[in-house]
């Protein structure tokens, strides 16, 4: 657990690297597709899934 850890924490910095240098390229975006593959192994996945959906959920719901 520690070692998915580590490494989830260390391609999220990677992450938010990127997204501010402004310049997302191919292996930019494989970083953030790993990442994702990693937290959906954590516990913080339900969390994440339940913040998603209720957005989707508020989103969809609005009536211009």
């Amino acid at each position: 657990m520690a070692i998915s850890i580590s490494a989830v924490l260390l391609l999220l910095i990677l992450a938010v690297i990127f997204m501010r240098n402004g310049a997302l390229k191919i292996s930019h975006a494989l970083v953030c597709v790993l990442l994702g593959f990693y937290l959906a192994g954590t516990s913080m996945a339900p969390t994440i899934h339940s913040g998603l959906t209720t957005t989707a959920d508020l989103v969809s719901s609005l009536h211009p």
